[in-house]
């Protein structure tokens, strides 16, 4: 049995793929300290991983402070959450020996804590890989396309940042890379090749195991039954972008009375009460079962956040997809790319639009075969198991 540091941080996105992983490990027999924000303790704790946390509103607050308008921002913004992350991991681990370490491939700063404790690393990728090519590429557009005082302002941060944490943690960093996608000698990357955007470009030490899509229990307040047979159409913005009463107004006037019937997921941050008078074709609640609701469902109007993109694929629903921030705008083309569905808006998107759009998914031949193509191959990839296969074969020859 080995002692396995998992380092990740507090979002949904980068936690739930690895859950199964987790539970995987501990069932073959290995021993899992996992960090993470407090949020997800209990969620975590379920898998058999001993739970230990740091302080989210700093790890947040510090990852603000480096800005949000240039991806060199962002890295500054990760560069800040050294002094959050490694003290409280290194506090907590005092006089502990572990055999390796995975490390989410953003946050949480694995590459310099596997440097610091000296332990072999793998990487956890729960959005699509980067390639350090197509990585300097999207920085040199910041160089050429903002300000040159800017440009120097933000390159002057980093500089300042990476000097300081070398020399108090005695680490290196070569590239705003490192920073940004924390490379391993092992990378498990929840997807699949074909998925994955130039998925050729990626050596043998990046692993596409796909979908970690685990069981997940589910919520009692929601009856399944309600729905069985009735192949819905599933609406849900995740649990980040999840607080627009215009738009889930917009579901009810686009679908309202329809012969659909209509399951929509509102987040915590708007209440059922908000949206007025709900048709009577629509079931309306702040969270569902996803995974439960997806294997009845007909189609899945989503944000395009990379575990909703593959969760609907997997059970071969085809997607209307409406990008709000982050990676979604590359998830949704990627969606349109392999047609397994259409890409909308938000910005002026009307309740006609939105119905055409579905209209157009249900009865199109070729979305729904290509959904139903991409959903064999991640049923069939190996998905945590996969991963565990993985990460185990790498483990033995350390």
């Amino acid at each position: 049995m080995a002692r396995v540091l998992f380092i990740n941080a507090g979002s949904e996105g980068h936690i739930n793929p690895t859950l199964g992983v987790v539970q995987e490990l501990v069932s073959r027999g290995e021993e899992v300290v996992y960090f993470c924000t407090e949020a997800f303790r209990e969620r975590v704790e379920k898998t058999g991983a001993l739970v230990r946390t740091f302080d989210d509103q700093k790890f947040i607050k510090a990852f603000i402070a480096g800005g949000r308008n240039y991806l060199l921002e962002r890295v500054n913004g990760l560069l800040l959450t050294a002094d959050v992350v490694i003290p409280a991991v290194l506090e907590q681990i005092k006089g502990e020996t572990f055999d390796y370490i995975i490390h989410d491939a953003m946050f949480g700063c694995g590459r310099l804590l596997a440097q610091i404790l000296k332990l072999p690393a793998i990487s956890s990728c729960t959005s699509f890989a980067q390639t350090k090519v197509a990585f300097d590429q999207s920085l040199t557009h910041l160089y050429r396309t903002a300000p040159a005082e800017i440009v120097q302002s933000i390159e002057d941060s980093y500089q300042s940042l990476t000097a300081m944490i070398k020399q108090q943690y005695g680490v290196e960093i070569d590239s705003p890379y490192e920073v940004f996608c924390n490379p391993a000698p092992l990378t498990i990357v929840y997807t699949t090749r074909a998925f994955q955007p130039e998925g050729e470009a990626f050596d043998l030490s990046y692993k596409f195991v796909g979908p970690s899509i685990a069981l997940r229990s589910t919520q009692e307040s929601f009856d399944l039954a309600a729905i069985e047979g009735k192949r819905p159409i599933y609406i849900s913005l995740g649990t980040v972008f999840n607080g627009s009463i215009g738009f889930y107004k917009l579901c009810l006037e686009a679908f309202g009375h329809t012969e659909h019937t209509v399951v929509m997921a509102i987040g915590n941050k708007v209440q059922v009460s908000d949206l007025g008078e709900v048709p009577s074709n629509f079931v309306v609640q702040s969270y569902v079962p996803q995974t439960d609701v997806l294997a009845q469902a007909k189609l899945f109007i989503t944000h395009g956040g990379m575990n909703s993109t593959h969760e609907g694929l997997y059970y071969g629903v085809p997607l209307v997809v409406i990008p709000q921030g982050a990676d979604q705008p590359i998830i949704a083309g990627r969606v349109v790319n392999i047609g397994a569905g259409i890409e909308l808006q938000m910005k002026d998107l009307t309740a006609n639009q939105l119905r055409e759009a579905a209209e157009v998914a249900l009865s199109t031949t070729a979305s729904k075969e290509a959904a139903a193509h991409m959903g064999e191959s991640f049923r069939s990839s190996g998905g945590y198991r996969q991963a565990v296969d993985e990460i185990l074969g790498f483990a033995s020859g350390i």
